[in-house]
This record gives structure tokens, C-alpha cells and sequence, in this order.
């Protein structure tokens, strides 16, 4: 499984202020880190932008961007990705992941049978949860990538162990009719 040339490192949020600043939400492992690879382009390599990193908010990093001296050009800014080409990020320690690479994989159990697929990585508020879109039917579920819950990642083999929580299993077996009674 190859995987992709450019990481997305974030997505300004909103214009702040009337100077031309902007409210980005980060993926770095440290917010501020965001003006640490130099211009961030959109997801094919247009459009660069020079930031500079004001302050940090509990909504996400307020940022300039260079050439943007106005609320309207900020606002302009809205939606924007911020992508990196992954060349210029560092290599990861053992055991952690960029989420790009993540995407994709096929997810089994424990005993390695597959059943579907690592949609996203999304986090809340209360640390990383890895969206399986399961294989029969695509119903979506969310795992928390903590260890005891995804004991194993394989980038090169193209798949992640999970090991759904017991609660999952039980609601797996009861009847979705809620008759207790089924299977007696």
C-alpha cells in the first residue's frame, strides 16, 4: 500500500479579528507547530501560504497568514486546507502514525478475519477514535485507538487488529428485535 505524498496539517476555521488573521484547527502533535514547515499548500500543491503563529485558543491557533492584512482576504481563507508534502515531516517513533497513513487499511480481528475498513481518525475531545466503515453493509463504528482496543497497526501490511470492546460484542449477539428470548 503506498502512502500519499502530502499530509494535511490542518484547516483554517474562520477569519479573527480585522487584521487578517485566522482561527486554524491543527493536526500537529503540538498546535503551534503548524508554521513549522515553512508554506502549507491545498491538497494538490497550489496556493501557498506563509504562517505565523499569534497565540493559542481553546478553539484552535490564531494565525497570520502572509499577504492577508484584512478581515475580508481572512475570510476569503475559510475552509482552506493546510497540507504539507510529507517529505519535510519528521520520521515517527515506533508506534505512532501519521493519521494519512492510517486511512485505508483493512481492519480485522483478533484472529485476523477482515471486517472493513479505517475510514478516518477523529477526536473529540477525548483522544483518537479510529471510524471503521464495516464490511457488511457500511455501518460505521468508532473504536478508540488506545492499545487494549487496536493492539496491532501493520502500515506496510495494509491492516489494523482491533479488539472490539465488549460492549460491542454484546450488542452484536442480542437480537435486534430486543426479544431476550431469541436463541432459546
Amino acid at each position: 500500500m503506498s502512502r500519499p505524498e502530502r499530509v494535511l496539517l490542518g484547516c483554517i476555521v474562520a477569519a479573527h479579528g480585522v487584521c487578517g488573521d485566522v482561527l486554524v484547527k491543527t493536526f500537529t502533535d503540538e498546535p503551534a507547530d503548524i508554521s513549522r514547515y515553512g508554506a502549507l499548500t491545498d491538497a494538490g500543491g497550489g496556493r501557498p501560504l506563509e504562517l505565523e503563529v499569534r497565540r493559542a485558543t481553546s478553539k484552535g491557533m490564531i494565525v497570520g497568514v502572509w499577504g492577508v492584512e484584512d478581515r475580508t482576504a481572512a475570510e476569503a481563507l475559510k475552509g482552506a486546507e493546510l497540507w504539507v508534502d510529507r517529505e519535510r515531516l519528521p520520521g515517527v517513533e515506533e508506534g505512532e502514525f501519521y493519521h494519512v497513513d492510517l486511512m485505508g487499511l483493512e481492519a480485522v480481528d483478533e484472529a485476523g478475519v477482515p471486517f472493513g475498513k479505517i475510514a478516518n481518525v477523529v477526536n473529540y475531545g477525548a483522544g483518537d477514535l479510529l471510524e471503521v466503515v464495516l464490511s457488511d453493509g457500511g455501518k460505521r463504528e468508532l473504536v478508540p485507538f488506545k492499545f487494549e482496543y487496536v493492539p496491532d497497526v501493520d502500515i506496510e501490511g495494509a491492516r489494523v487488529v482491533i479488539a472490539w470492546p465488549l460492549q460491542f460484542e454484546i450488542a452484536q449477539l442480542e437480537d435486534p428485535s430486543g426479544n431476550d428470548d431469541a436463541g432459546e
